[in-house]
């Protein structure tokens, strides 16, 4: 059974994950998306990615219960596993794709087209913009009701998107939400009745922009939070001197030139 399909639309590659009837991630589709958006991140014809989910109503609706049950059974008579070395980094499943996706040197928009929850909410985390549709009912991270904890990036990325305070009420009580009451607290950006229609709209103006500058923005704009701001700076300031010699940022910038453009910056 394949879980995931992928389409180019111009620039902008749809990957849509499918798991009829209940939509949920399990290991296998996640190894299969991963192995599907490896080749997409180093692609140069891929400007930008739109993730949305292809079971009528849902996104991702969460894991599979089931796999993490019986993940937990088979654990509780084992040791712990010994801390991992110092910058290692998990190189397949679940884990691997959303730090895949946060790391993808091109834009990553979730088009939230149902149910997200759990690790499909975690997922959309990862990407660098959510758009949901009006008829989604729930969007959140649930997992404390059944006594875990968001393990897929919840916990150290919503703070980032909604702030400590928020954050820390979602998580503890295990609060999903509707989609006016996401785009109110922040946890999306738009609300839209084809959510990837209108993140087709964004690949456009991607595809007219130069992929370094882009590629420079995501991973400096991401990174901000995570060190000192002297030590940010002095990258962004390498950065633009980099992204100054690229052909595309003369070709933009002489474009810039002109009166029309002029009056649109």
């Amino acid at each position: 059974m394949s879980f995931v399909s992928v389409e180019r639309r111009g620039g902008a590659t749809v990957v849509t994950y499918a798991n009829p009837p209940f939509g949920t991630m399990t290991g296998a589709g996640a190894q299969e998306m991963l192995e599907k958006m490896r080749p997409l991140a180093g692609d140069g014809g891929v400007r930008s990615i739109v993730i949305t989910g292809g079971v009528p109503g849902i996104f991702i609706r969460h894991y599979d219960v089931d796999e993490l049950s019986t993940a937990s059974d088979a654990a509780k008579d084992t040791a712990p596993p010994p801390p991992p070395p110092a910058g290692a980094r998990p190189t397949s499943g679940f884990l691997a794709l959303v730090d895949l996706i946060a790391e993808t040197p091109k834009p990553v928009v979730a088009a939230i087209n149902g149910l997200c929850m759990g690790g499909g909410f975690e997922l959309s985390l990862a990407c660098d913009l959510r758009i949901i549709s009006p008829g989604v009912e729930a969007i959140g991270l649930p997992e404390t009701r059944v006594s875990i904890f968001p393990g897929g990036g919840g916990t150290q990325r919503l703070p980032r998107v909604v702030g400590e305070a928020k954050a820390l009420e979602i998580i503890l009580r295990g609060l999903t939400f509707d989609a006016e009451e996401a785009l109110r607290i922040g946890m999306v950006h738009e609300i839209h009745a084809e959510p990837v229609d209108r993140a087709l709209q964004m690949s456009a103006e991607w595809d007219q922009r130069g992929a370094e500058g882009i590629a420079f923005a995501k991973r400096l704009t991401r990174a901000a939070l995570d060190r000192p701001i002297e030590e940010g700076l002095a990258d962004e300031r390498r950065s633009f001197a980099a992204v100054m010699r690229t052909a595309s940022a003369r070709d933009g910038l002489r474009a810039g030139r002109a009166p029309a453009s002029i009056q649109a910056l």
